[in-house]
């Protein structure tokens, strides 16, 4: 049900109380309304979920900033939720960094991270990461904040420096984005739940974590990353690794026995679409 109050408040208002917000990754306005229906409080929009899965290719900085703020702004439009969005490195100099935010804001997204990789970036837990110097990022963050129409819209810095430059320069840097405008922290992949504790604990204000499968970071449970003053988690991948191997699997029965008969009991039915789809609403 889409709420009368603004994504960006209502993201604000769940990030004043204390509970953990749990932001599962979606690339379509159906997930989204699936993640919305099981009675999580926000979506995220992750840009490898939108490249792997609308075009088909890596996340090496493929989609333009129109393309992922149309889609995104079509999520956000889908659902109640406040929808957090990966907005890369800002789409490029200061100029493209205060339309994205403009454009962000248009499309009703509550809030975005940008990061502090060069521009021609990679995954955040794959080796090899280039950043660019504090200073640099400080003015991303600077700009963004700047250009924001929306008071309540959500600035997140996201800082990629923990695998190359270690644990305290990932702190300090932060410490200067907060400095620029921040209004969170995203600490890509930490090593520990002490690691998050204490960064928690450290940074001075909210924090994210990733909890993406496969990477540096450990996957810790809701309670353990609210234990260690976490704010944000989200799960971007994990929705696209769960329904891409479930169709591998289909899709190998299929081929193996001629029919998906087997594979029936592991489907959503079509009563069960429909009413996600609100069909009957849509019939009236």
């Amino acid at each position: 049900m889409i709420s009368p109050i603004p994504a960006s408040k209502r993201l604000r208002q769940l990030l004043a109380g204390d509970t953990l917000i749990q932001a599962p990754g979606v690339f379509n306005p159906l997930l989204a309304r699936l993640v919305e229906r099981v009675g999580f409080p926000a979506v995220y929009v992750s840009g490898a979920g939108l490249s792997n899965a609308m075009l088909g290719l890596p996340d090496v900085g493929l989609l333009s900033m129109t393309e992922v703020a149309a889609m995104a702004g079509r999520i956000a439009n889908a659902t109640g939720l406040p929808t957090i969005c990966d907005a890369d490195t800002g789409y490029g100099g200061p100029a493209m960094i205060r339309r994205a935010v403009e454009e962000f804001i248009q499309a009703g997204i509550a809030g975005i991270h940008i990061e502090d990789q060069v521009a021609d970036k990679k995954c955040g837990h794959l080796p090899g990461k280039q950043l660019v110097s504090t200073q640099e990022m400080q003015d991303r963050i600077s700009t963004a904040a700047a250009a924001k129409t929306d008071p309540d819209f959500v600035l997140i810095a996201r800082t990629d420096s923990r695998a190359g430059e270690g644990f305290e320069s990932a702190l300090a840097r932060s410490k200067a984005y907060l400095e620029a405008g921040a209004d969170m922290i995203f600490p890509e992949a930490l090593e520990s739940a002490e690691e998050f504790r204490r960064f928690a604990a450290e940074v001075g204000a909210p924090i994210l974590a990733n909890m993406t499968e496969f990477g540096k970071s450990p996957l810790l449970a809701a309670k353990e990353l609210q234990e260690a003053g976490v704010r944000i988690a989200i799960y971007p991948q994990s929705i696209l690794r769960s329904m891409m191997k479930s169709a591998e699997e289909l899709l190998t029965l299929i081929q193996t026995t001629g029919s998906q008969k087997n594979f029936l009991e592991r489907m959503q039915t079509r009563r069960e679409l429909y009413d996600l789809l609100d069909y009957e609403g849509w019939k009236e």
